[in-house]
């Protein structure tokens, strides 16, 4: 009986897989994201051109048009992953066992942080009437999301007896606003890291909703 011929195995394509195109996609999108969140926070919209972000990264404005849209679209992209971010520690926080202000406290200090990172800044810093009327309606709804989230853990805690609120709308509006001052003043270089802040804002803060015995 005649040997059967060897056959060699197929050489490597030269060309990348389908998952290989996206994960390098997803790579340069995020990187023209942090470049462009970085400018909005640093110099504001209106003082930030797309062709800055672009040759900080040594490329050309089309490639973010192509990546993530106009510059309106790309700001829009930054503060849809900050909310994203504070929505991602309202659920993380709601998975912790403990009292409602137990839930509530993890949430703030959680929320602190994302305030002071860059997605997190670009929302506290981003006043919505740069935004087109499409975006500015998006923003907007998705800031009354975690504005409705936060109320809702506050009547949690309330209803378990582990807060004492009179009024959870301003409760919630004073929480948020000494959350999102930080966003302000926070530098990294600072002597305080960002989570050592949060963690005492957030105890600062609940401490003031205890019951007083």
């Amino acid at each position: 009986m005649p040997a059967r011929p060897s056959v060699k195995p197929p050489a490597a394509s030269p060309f990348p897989t389908t998952a290989a195109r996206e994960a390098l996609r997803l790579k340069k999108r995020d990187a023209l994201l942090r470049a462009a969140v970085g400018m909005f926070n640093e110099r504001g919209f209106h003082a930030t051109s797309l062709d800055d972000v672009a040759a900080s990264l040594g490329v050309t404005k089309p490639v973010i048009y192509h990546h993530l849209g106009n510059k309106d679209q790309v700001l829009l992209e930054c503060v849809r992953v900050g909310l994203g971010q504070l929505r991602s520690a309202a659920d993380e926080s709601q998975r912790i066992d403990g009292s409602g202000l137990d839930r509530l406290t993890a949430f703030l200090r959680l929320y602190a942080e994302v305030t002071m990172d860059d997605f997190g800044r670009c929302v506290i810093r981003t006043p919505d009437e740069v935004l087109s009327p499409g975006a500015r309606m998006e923003f907007r709804a998705l800031k009354t999301e975690i504005d409705g989230t936060m109320r809702g853990m506050i009547e949690a805690a309330v209803r378990d007896g582990s807060a004492a609120v009179k009024d959870v709308r301003l409760t919630a509006f004073t929480l948020a606003g000494a959350l999102n001052w930080p966003a302000r003043w926070f530098r990294p270089e600072g002597p305080m890291s960002a989570p050592q802040i949060a963690r005492d804002i957030a105890e600062l803060l609940c401490l003031g909703l205890r019951p007083s015995s």
